[in-house]
Order: structure tokens, then sequence, then C-alpha cells
């Protein structure tokens, strides 16, 4: 059975949002093991920080997110230059990782500065969800429903219309 991981920056305050992805991960079970990776998010100690700073932010938040990531992990990694997909074309997607013999897939979410280069580097996929802007929790949930409506359109079923 595939397995799934949102490693994302940052933890959910919101019960509202950790109620919608519980409901989307039971909803998953069916069809694959789901899990939510949350790590800290880095402070900085300025309220305008520099672009050294950002970058210190970003590579330590970027070591964190690799040591999650096994070798052979099939890497969706979130950001704005990303791909625009269907929710179709993630179901390709998450059934061609699974062809090729993935047994995880990774969709990662940086924090509020996004991602590092050297995570960019190591995505198999550069995804973007919206040419808007979400929070990063909301964006949790997003992409918690589309994993689950990709396996509902993968196995034909009704979710999908």
């Amino acid at each position: 059975m595939l397995r799934i991981n949102i490693i994302c920056i940052g933890k959910i305050k919101e019960k509202y949002f950790t109620d919608a992805i519980a409901e989307y991960a039971k909803r998953l079970g069916a069809f694959c093991k789901f899990g939510m990776i949350e790590l800290a998010e880095e402070r900085i100690k300025s309220n305008s920080p520099n672009a050294a700073q950002i970058d210190e932010v970003l590579a330590a938040e970027g070591k964190r997110i690799l040591q999650k990531v096994g070798a052979s992990d099939y890497v969706a990694a979130l950001c704005i230059e990303g791909k625009l997909l269907s929710s179709e074309e993630l179901a390709q997607t998450l059934d061609g990782a699974a062809i090729a013999g993935k047994s995880t897939v990774d969709f990662i979410i940086g924090g509020s500065y996004g991602l590092s280069k050297e995570v960019k580097q190591r995505a198999d996929l550069r995804l973007s969800m919206s040419r808007m802007t979400f929070p990063h929790q909301m964006a949790r949930v997003i992409l918690s429903e589309q994993i689950y409506r990709a396996f509902e359109i993968s196995s034909n079923g009704k979710y999908h219309k």
C-alpha cells in the first residue's frame, strides 16, 4: 500500500483545519497510509529580516525536511513556481509513482518563506496549488482533499464528478 506523507513546517492551531484533515486522513485509509509530519518553524529575531537571515531559515528548515525524505521517495515540493495540475493529472502522477515502484510519496509544504533550493532540487515534481496564495494551514487541508480526490479518480469512485 502506498504511503503518502505531507511534510510541513509549523503546527496547525485552528481546530476546524485539524478536523478537516482528520476527516480526509480517515477517508484516505482505504487507499493508502497517510501521515502528516509537522516540523518546527525556524524563528527569526528580526521583524524585518534581511536576505541572509531568510536564507539561514530556509537552509535550516530544508535540512530538517530532507531528513524526513527517504532516498527512494517520490517528492512533490509545493512552490509558487511549480506546475499547475488538474485533479486528474494529480491522480495520474500518484499512479505513475506507484507504477514506477515508489512506495512513498512526500508532499512538502514550506514555511512562510517557502522552501530551500536544496528541497526544490530534490523534488521529482514542483507543484503549484494555484496562482492564488493560501495560508499554509489551509493548503494542508486543500492538499489532503486533492490527494483523496486523486485516489477516488483512480478507483473510479463517485466522489469526483
